[in-house]
């Protein structure tokens, strides 16, 4: 028997929203899904929204929206992204919704104008919770709308899947990136520093590849910068994997990097560290609160990346050492069966209280 029936709305073809989805289910909640970038998902009914291109876009796919959260008659509505579902969940009439943040949707779109702020702090005040991944986004979400409750919940780790490799199976220095191809993720920046590694008078102790997952609507410049710069045997542009095909690549690296110039606690810094990898990132509040300080580099800072690169090549042990000392963290702190129970406990409380005590 089903534990009630909750609507997602987000994006279809987003890994995070297709493991909240199989999770969820797991715990014996049927899940439907109202989502403008469709993929099929086994065992969610789906309705979809006209194709979203620009952010006003949003505005216009309320009327939609309504209807398909009407036909689908859910117990609770869980908006994933709040600048953009998290809108559109706001404008249904519904008693149990609730959602979740992701990161620039609290921490960079709101302040960029007075009337984003007023629209997100409206928006978060239609929420019975609203969940973020880290304490930066859930204070972002407190200054907006200091009444809506907030739960700190990150994404966690699948770990009997993305689990650490022998380091003596890592002959070389491989290296991984598993960000989008966009432009906050900054992977202009972990070429040119590969790019000076390479270069680097003697060569290398060990050969160097980098492996650039995620893709994005940069693939192009990217792989043009990789032409230019002269890596096109060193760097391997997969796209988009599967969690299999991401862990196979993992298994064969010593060094993640992650350097977006804004992000809430990332999940492929947490899939990173659990598989036993080093990881190098931005120094952001929500990475401050995984990593050690000497492998944050500042947002945006190629030279200072490209410094500590060059460092850490030269140091086999301490790349060891730091992925020994990740691995350990997750498996204390980053498991996603205890995030995900601690959401199945929010859902069945909300089923619980009342239903209709917000408008």
């Amino acid at each position: 028997m089903s534990r009630g029936h909750v609507t997602l709305l987000g994006d279809a073809n987003s890994v995070h929203v297709q493991r909240w989805v199989r999770e969820m289910q797991q715990r014996g909640w049927t899940l439907s899904l109202v989502t403008a970038r469709p993929q099929p998902i086994e065992g969610v009914e789906m309705h979809v929204l006209r194709p979203v291109r620009r952010t006003s876009d949003w505005l216009f796919r309320v009327d939609e929206a309504r209807r398909a959260v009407a036909a689908l008659r859910p117990d609770i509505l869980h908006a994933h992204y709040i600048t953009s579902y998290g809108y559109l969940a706001a404008r249904c009439a519904h008693p149990r919704r609730v959602m979740t943040a992701w990161g620039t949707d609290l921490l960079v779109s709101p302040w960029r104008t007075p009337w984003l702020r007023w629209l997100t702090a409206w928006t978060l005040g239609r929420a019975r919770w609203v969940s973020g991944d880290s304490a930066d986004l859930l204070a972002a979400a407190e200054r907006l709308c200091p009444a809506t409750p907030r739960a700190l919940i990150h994404w966690g780790v699948d770990r009997s899947r993305f689990q650490p490799a022998p380091w003596a199976e890592k002959p070389a220095l491989d290296i991984v990136s598993l960000r989008s191809w966009e432009p906050n993720y900054r992977i202009d920046l972990i070429l040119e520093a590969v790019a000076q590694l390479a270069a680097q008078p003697g060569g290398l102790a060990s050969p160097l590849h980098l492996h650039l997952l995620g893709g994005g609507s940069l693939a192009s410049e990217l792989r043009e910068q990789v032409r230019r710069l002269g890596l096109s045997d060193r760097v391997t542009l997969h796209g988009r994997l599967d969690d299999a095909g991401m862990a196979a690549v993992m298994r064969r690296c010593k060094l993640s990097i992650s350097v977006p110039l804004s992000d809430a606690t990332s999940v492929s810094v947490l899939e990173s560290m659990a598989c036993g990898l080093a990881v190098m990132a931005s120094d952001l509040p929500a990475n401050r609160c995984w990593l050690a300080p000497r492998m944050l580099v500042p947002a945006g800072d190629g030279p200072g990346l490209g410094q500590r690169l060059m460092a850490l090549a030269a140091d086999d042990a301490a790349l060891r050492e730091e992925g020994q000392r990740n691995a350990e963290r997750i498996a204390r702190d980053g498991d996603r069966r205890v995030q995900m129970d601690a959401v199945d406990r929010l859902y069945q409380a909300l089923m619980a209280g009342p239903g209709a005590d917000r408008p």
